[in-house]
């Protein structure tokens, strides 16, 4: 058998390839984790999930500041955001979390760690800051970063991208968000909602195009309340730089519309972090960029595999995660396990949230599944009522059988009510044994019970049930 200086190497510090590490150094596995960046925690930590949450989180609440009156207390007078501690406040909760991501606490688990730009000379060789090194097996988890578009005059401006939108000292006057995807909407509303005047331009006629339209009217709604211009089905034809800030050119219904505003932010995509690696050389199949890979997550290459963004399939830190395991299982503990995503949860962290597991309709018309759906109104909610919150709906999907198919929830806290059907689903738990369930009272998660038992309720409740039951018992209703 040939040598080789570590059993397994890891190129990403990211979600994907940390999980990997950390559990293939726990059991015992000699192992090397690279990353480029001078510290681990990849996009997630420094440029996603984590700084956009905590942004999402303030003006959250310089939002209910400004709500005071809606809830019986004296009006406030909303001054200016000094957006460094804003900025500050981003940075510290970063430095918080990237204890959890150290390199010291990865050598306590095991791993090796070394920073650097990692490129492939054969199937089981890198090099590495000047010199080579050797695995057994390795896992590309260098995961994705935002892509440009081709607009004309684009790469004249300024702009920003969810790389450097973060680490602003100024809240900008006005903006211009290019995309209507998650990312998008997100930063539209948080920046408006901090005081900044935000206009959202989306190619498609509708924000959050793989949704349900109903679903993300709900979102848009919530953010046309905060102030938010949208301009939909429009094409970008020019982006100039002008005194102050930039100018937008596009067509939308026919029309020629001019948007100017302080800052751009383009968030129109994104594209695997492939470049430079040698991957083509040693024949690891690639398409569009994205590193190929099977249900056990196994490139072209015999002993390569990728996870996460890499893989341009979903783009999600729990998904990186997810398929960080699947890695661990089929490199480490050589089963061949295979990854799932039928019941893959996501989540859109607007107010309201967006959230949901498995197919929404649009999927399940693709599919050419035939379904019906049960909804169930927020508005009907007493905790939501009571909180100021009534807007948003559920919608289970249910397939001719009468089984949930995917779920979907628009509504605060739209995430954390979601992961009681991410249970279910993935449980094979019923709908009867949900609806039977006690919920505590007064809570959203009601809603969840309600919306189950409504199908079993049209049944229960029916005139032949009635009659069954006036013939055994002499009801006289």
């Amino acid at each position: 058998m040939a040598e080789y200086d570590y059993d397994l190497g890891v190129i990403g510090g990211g979600a994907a390839g940390l999980t990997i590490a950390a559990g293939a150094g726990q059991l015992g596995v000699k192992v090397l984790l690279i990353e480029k960046e001078d510290k681990l925690g990849g996009d997630c930590l420094h440029y996603g999930c984590v700084p956009s949450k905590t942004l999402i989180r303030t003006a959250r609440v310089r939002h209910l500041m400004g709500r005071a009156g809606d809830f019986g207390l004296p009006e406030v007078d909303l001054v200016p955001v000094d957006y460094t501690k804003v900025a500050k406040r981003i940075k510290e909760v970063i430095e918080i979390i990237q204890v959890h991501d150290s390199v010291e606490r990865f050598n306590s688990l095991g791993a090796e760690v070394r920073f650097g730009e990692a490129r492939f000379i054969d199937a089981h060789t890198i090099s590495l800051n000047g010199g080579k090194v050797s695995a057994r097996s390795w896992v590309i988890a260098t995961g994705s970063s935002p892509s440009a578009p081709p607009i004309q005059g684009l790469d004249e401006v300024p702009y920003l991208t969810n790389v450097d939108v973060f680490s602003l000292q100024e809240l900008p006057e006005s903006m211009v968000v290019l995309g209507g995807g998650p990312i998008a909407v997100e930063m539209a509303q948080s920046f408006q909602r901090l005081g900044s005047k935000v206009t959202v331009i989306q190619r498609s006629n509708q924000i959050l195009s793989r949704e349900d339209e109903d679903m993300a009217r709900y979102v848009m709604e919530g953010m046309q309340e905060d102030g938010v211009r949208f301009i939909l089905g429009s094409k970008v034809n020019e982006v100039r730089k002008a005194d102050g800030g930039v100018e937008v050119f596009l067509e939308s219904g026919g029309e020629n519309i001019t948007v100017s505003a302080s800052q751009l932010l383009v968030a129109m995509g994104r594209r695997t972090n492939t470049a430079g690696m040698g991957l083509d050389e040693i024949g690891v199949q690639l398409e569009r960029g994205a590193v190929v890979v099977d249900d056990r997550m196994r490139t072209s290459v015999p002993d390569i595999y990728a996870a996460g963004d890499v893989t341009g399939k979903y783009l999600f830190t729990h998904a990186a995660g997810y398929e960080g395991g699947i890695v661990v299982s089929n490199a480490v503990f050589r089963l061949p396990r295979k990854a799932d995503y039928t019941w893959l949860p996501w989540c859109t962290y607007t107010d309201p949230e967006l959230a949901g597991v498995g197919m929404n309709e649009k999927a399940a018309q693709k599919a050419g599944i035939n379904y019906k759906t049960v909804v169930e109104e927020f508005s009907s909610s007493d905790r939501a009522l009571a909180e100021g919150e009534g807007r948003g709906r559920i919608k289970l999907i249910l397939n001719e059988k009468g089984k949930p198919i995917g779920c979907q929830i628009a509504a605060v806290h739209a995430g954390e009510l979601l992961s009681e059907w991410v249970a279910a689903v993935n449980g094979k738990v019923g709908l009867a044994t949900l609806a039977g369930a006690i919920h505590p009272y007064p809570t959203m998660s009601e809603m969840n019970k309600k919306v189950a038992g409504k199908l079993l309720g049209e049944k229960l409740f029916s005139d032949r049930v009635r009659r069954i039951l006036k013939l055994l018992f002499s009801y006289r209703g």
